[in-house]
Formats: structure tokens, sequence, C-alpha cells
């Protein structure tokens, strides 16, 4: 395994992380005589193994059901010093409540401390006034911290890139927890300011949200050879100094074996990556066309600034992706999420196209003319059943 500083923090953080929302048995709560003895001894032999394998950091959250407690009965079987926990609560409005939940986060895990403890998905702006408010969700870390039941204070986001970049530029985090992979590269100049201020950066789920990797069509495929596009990916990710680690959801031992391949890959990635870049712009570029691969994100709306909440950039990406990729399943998914997961993915589907006028809104894009006829297009294409986020099935 190789290492590397986490910001501020000074933990020498894996670069691949266990991620704890694959595994679990229920992404509710439940009685621990409800889990069934085969889950229990796959979910401790995937930790077994990415201990094994080095990665000993072991990622969760209160909101990720079972999983808290599942761990708590292997985790306190390891010397503490040897682990890297963290844990995630989502900040409320009630800082009461927040230290609460905390509270039984660390009673499900078995544990006196967590290394890390995150904000869970200050993803607007409400959730970030809930955190750094006086007397907030921030103040009550502190307090945790003071008492010696968390070493070091991040969060975790799903938001918009300004946000990001405000809940940062607080100085109040250790580290951030966001997304960030070739696919989707949005969040650039969120590490950057990450980096400035020297706090740690952790790339959330880069291989299901980067684009189902374990799964990946094709195409895709084939442009990223000689690498598996979850190499690729992995590589991508990691050829970047200022990404310190990746979030494996591994659901049993052998999904860590893929992403090893990396390691090996990683002095070389000078030389391997940017023909596998070049391909990927190309086909990009042949099958949407120049003009619109750059400049179909220019001067776009915010679903906020839209009329019926249409999120218009992401529509727009998510066709995008389909079409240069074949990443089709993976963009009905996220598409289908709209409308249905509240910050988490905000914003509405092209569902209502024919209600609304939008030529206000885009009277800065270059892309205007095209963008409702594609906007149909899409939903056309990837319109479905609506989907749920894990968390709620």
């Amino acid at each position: 395994m190789l290492y590397r500083r986490f910001g501020r923090t000074e933990l020498q953080m894996p670069v691949f992380s266990c991620g704890g929302m694959r595994y679990q048995f229920k992404w509710q709560d439940v009685a621990w005589s409800d889990i069934p003895s085969d889950n229990q001894k796959n979910l401790e032999a995937t930790i077994h193994r990415a201990i094994e394998l080095g990665i000993n950091h072991i990622e969760t959250a209160r909101g990720y059901g079972s999983s808290e407690m599942q761990l708590g009965k292997i985790l306190p079987k390891f010397p503490r010093e040897q682990l890297i926990v963290q844990t995630k609560v989502s900040p409320v409005a009630d800082a009461k409540e927040f230290r609460k939940t905390f509270e039984q986060s660390l009673k499900y895990l078995q544990l006196d401390y967590v290394d890390l403890f995150s904000l869970h998905g200050i993803n607007d702006a409400e959730l970030l006034e809930y955190s750094v408010r006086p007397g907030g969700c921030l103040d009550v870390a502190r307090q945790l911290q003071a008492e010696g039941k968390v070493r070091f204070i991040g969060f975790s986001t799903h938001g918009a890139t300004d946000l990001i970049v405000q809940a940062i530029n607080t100085n109040q985090f250790d580290y951030v927890n966001l997304h960030w992979y070739y696919i989707n590269q949005w969040n650039w100049p969120a590490i950057l300011a990450a980096t400035r201020l020297d706090m740690g950066v952790f790339i959330i789920s880069p291989s299901d949200k980067g684009g189902k990797l374990y799964n990946p069509p094709q195409k895709l495929v084939n442009l990223c050879a000689p690498l598996s596009p979850m190499v690729f990916n992995d590589l991508f990710c990691l050829s970047h100094s200022q990404v310190h680690t990746l979030s494996l959801g591994a659901a049993k031992p052998q999904d860590f074996d893929e992403h090893l391949k990396t390691l090996a890959l990683l002095d070389e990635s000078c030389e391997i990556l940017p023909p596998i870049l070049a391909r990927l712009e190309e086909e990009a570029i042949a099958t949407l066309g120049e003009d619109w691969v750059k400049n179909w994100h220019l001067n776009l709306p915010t679903w906020e600034h839209t009329p019926g909440g249409i999120n218009i950039p992401v529509i727009l990406w998510l066709w995008n992706l389909a079409h240069a990729y074949d990443l089709v399943d993976y963009a009905k998914t996220r598409y289908n999420l709209m409308g249905n997961a509240s910050h988490w993915f905000p914003g509405n589907k092209a569902d209502k196209l024919n209600e609304v006028d939008l030529r206000q809104c885009l009277v800065l894009s270059p892309q205007a003319q095209k963008i409702p006829q594609i906007l149909a297009k899409a939903h056309e294409m990837l319109g479905g059943e609506e989907v749920k986020r894990l968390s709620q099935s």
C-alpha cells in the first residue's frame, strides 16, 4: 500500500480507503439479532482483507444503517493505533440532537474515539449555516474533540463547487470528502482551495459515482485500454498529488483486487495517462462535435435559477456521457434520481419542458439554440422509473 500525508492532520493515509456503505446488511437500523451471520462474516472478511492490504482507513456514517453496529463487532479486535476510523453525522438545526446522534455512532462502533469525524452532507447554504453558526454543529464537534472523542474534524459534501469552497474557506475543517474523478472534474477549484489550507482530500465513490466502473460499457473498456476503466480512473485521480485517498466501497473482500493494480502504475502515470486521455477527448469530439464539447457548459443557469428547477448542467452532462462513452445505465440512474433525492442530488428532470420558457435563463449560453432540443432528447433517452438514494431504499 502507498500512503500520503492527509493534510494538517499529519495522518499517513492509505491512497485507498475502505468505505462502509456497501457491505452492511440494511440501510436502516436493525436489531443485532436480525443481522444474518453470513452478512456479518462477509463484512468481517472484507475488513480483515483491507487491513491485510494496508488499507487501515475504515470509513462509515450514521446514515449507513447497520454499518456502524456491524463494524463495532470487528474493529475493537484490532490494535486501536493501527486503525484510522471515520464516521459522519449530518448537521441539523438542533446541535444537541447532533451530539446525541454522534454518541449513538460511537456506541455502535464500540470505540472510545474516532480519528476522523465529518459533518455529513453540507450540501446547501442552510446545512452550512447549521454547521458553522455560533452554538451550531461544528461547535459540538469541537467539544467532542476537547473530550477526546474525536481527533480531527472535516465535512463531506455533494454540494455545488461554490458552496464547497465557501465551507473550505471558513478554515474550520481539517479535511473534506467530495466528488471528483475523470467524468466529473467540476470540484477541482475546491480541491485547490483545500490544498491551500493544508486540508486532507478524500474522494467519494470514484468507481460508482464515477461511472459504475465495476460494470463498464464495452466502448469505455476499449477507450481506456490497456487499463480497465476502474484502474484508469484511480490512476487519473491519484496522479494528482492534491488527492490523498479514494474511497473503495467494497461489498466483499475481492472488491479491492482490481484497484490494487493501480499502485504499481503511479510512477509511470505521466506516460500511461496521456494517450488514454487523448482518446477519450477525441471520441467525445467525434461523437458530439468540437463546438459542443468545448462550449456546452458555458454560462448555464443553476437549477435554482431555471424555470421548473430543471437541472440543465447535470442533464447535459449525463447526455454527453451516455453518447460519448455509452454510459447509458449510469446516466439513467443519475437522471432518475433528480426530483427524488433532495439536496443530495438536486434539481428536476426535463419532463415538463413544454410548461416552461428557457429562453431568458439561456440568454448567455453559446449553445442556447441547441439546449432545449437536447434536453428533450435526453429525457426521451434517459427518463424512466424514479430512482431512490440507497439510504431511502
